[in-house]
C-alpha cells in the first residue's frame, strides 16, 4: 500500500477509535529472549488486551462504523477459530448488537466460553474455520444477521494501530516477524509501515500444517489446501483471502513457515524468558525467528505476540513437553 498523510490520517482516525475503548498494549525487550536468539529483540505484547488477543482492535473499528453506515442493523454473524470472535462479541455488546459466532467443532473449549461470557450466541458447525465460515454464511442469510468477514479494510485499519503503537515507539525495527492467519494483522503492520515512511521488513509467518499464504506467495496466485491441522488454531486457514494476499504479495520481504514443535518451543520459550503465555500463533513468529537466526533477521528485531489464549490443557501439555 502507498503511503501518505492520507493514509496515516485515516490509520489515526481508526487508532483513536481503539484507544477510546483500550489502552496501548506493551513493547517490552525482554534480555533473557535477546540472549536466546542473539540480537536485539521487541515484543509486542499483544496478549495483554482486554480479550488476549490484538482481533480486539479490529472489531471495535468494524462495528463502530458499520453503526454509522446502518443505524439499523441489529445483529451480526461471523465464523471465528476464537479470537476473532471474542473481538466481535465484545464489539458488539459494546454497540448494542447481537452476535451469532460460528466455531467448528472441537474448537478451544476456554475461547468458546470467553465468547459466550462476552454475549455472543455460539453455534458449533463443521469440522475447520473454512467450513464454519460457510456455515455462518448460510446462517446470516437465513436470519437476516449482517456477515461479518474475517478480513476487511476496517478491519485491518483497527488492527493496525498496533503497528502504529509499534513503530512509534521503535521506528528503528529492521524487521518485524508477524503470524498470518487470513491477513489482517501482517496487512495491518505493512499499512502502518506504509503511512510512517519506514523501510522496515515485514516477514509473515504460517504454520507448516496451514500453508496456504506461503504456497500462494511463492506461487504468486491464490493456492487452497486440502486441510489446515495446527496448534496453532488462529494460523489455521486453508483458503487465503484474495485482498489479503495482493497486499502480502506486495508489502512483505518473505514467508517463513515454522512447525508445530517449533512452535511449541517459541510458547515454552516465552514463558521461561518473560513468563507470558503465548497462544500458538502467537509464539510463532519467535519460533520463525530462531529458525533464520538473527543474520537472516538482521538487525533490530520485532516479534508481534498476537495472542494468549490457549486452554490449558493444551498450554500444560506445551509446557512438559
Amino acid at each position: 500500500m502507498s503511503g501518505g498523510s492520507g493514509r496515516l490520517e485515516a490509520l489515526r482516525s481508526a487508532q483513536a477509535l481503539v484507544h477510546d475503548v483500550m489502552a496501548p498494549t506493551p513493547l517490552h525487550r525482554w534480555p533473557l529472549l535477546a540472549e536466546r536468539v542473539g540480537t536485539t529483540v521487541a515484543v509486542k505484547h499483544e496478549n495483554h488486551t482486554p480479550v488476549g488477543a490484538f482481533k480486539m482492535r479490529g472489531g471495535i473499528v468494524y462495528m463502530t462504523r458499520l453503526k454509522e453506515r446502518d443505524p439499523a442493523v441489529t445483529g451480526v454473524c461471523a465464523a471465528t477459530r476464537g479470537n476473532h470472535g471474542q473481538s466481535i462479541a465484545f464489539a458488539a455488546r459494546r454497540a448494542g448488537i447481537t452476535a451469532t459466532i460460528v466455531v467448528p467443532h472441537g474448537n478451544s473449549v476456554e475461547k468458546n466460553r470467553a465468547m459466550v461470557a462476552l454475549g455472543a450466541r455460539l453455534v458449533e458447525a463443521g469440522h475447520d474455520f473454512q467450513a464454519a465460515f460457510e456455515h455462518a454464511r448460510g446462517l446470516a442469510d437465513t436470519e437476516g444477521l449482517h456477515m461479518l468477514p474475517s478480513f476487511h479494510d476496517d478491519l485491518v485499519e483497527g488492527v493496525a494501530s498496533y503497528g502504529l503503537e509499534m513503530f512509534d515507539a521503535a521506528p528503528d525495527l529492521d524487521t518485524v516477524y508477524v503470524p498470518i492467519g487470513l491477513g489482517s494483522g501482517i496487512c495491518g503492520v505493512m499499512r502502518a509501515r506504509d503511512a510512517l515512511g519506514l523501510k522496515t521488513r515485514v516477514v509473515g509467518v504460517v504454520a507448516e500444517g496451514a500453508p496456504c499464504y506461503a504456497l500462494s506467495f511463492s506461487q504468486k496466485r491464490p493456492v487452497s489446501t486440502n486441510s489446515a491441522h495446527t496448534i496453532a488454531d488462529g494460523m489455521a486457514c486453508r483458503v487465503p483471502v484474495n485482498e489479503a494476499l495482493r497486499e502480502i504479495m506486495a508489502g512483505a520481504d518473505r514467508i517463513v513457515t515454522v512447525s508445530d514443535g517449533e512452535i511449541a518451543a517459541a510458547m515454552r520459550h516465552y514463558f521461561s524468558d518473560t513468563h507470558n503465555v503465548a497462544e500458538g500463533a502467537g509464539a510463532a513468529p519467535l519460533a520463525a525467528l530462531l529458525q533464520e537466526g538473527p543474520a537472516k533477521a538482521g538487525g533490530r528485531v520485532g516479534l508481534i505476540l498476537s495472542g494468549g489464549n490457549i486452554d490449558r490443557g493444551v498450554y500444560a501439555g506445551v509446557l512438559a513437553g
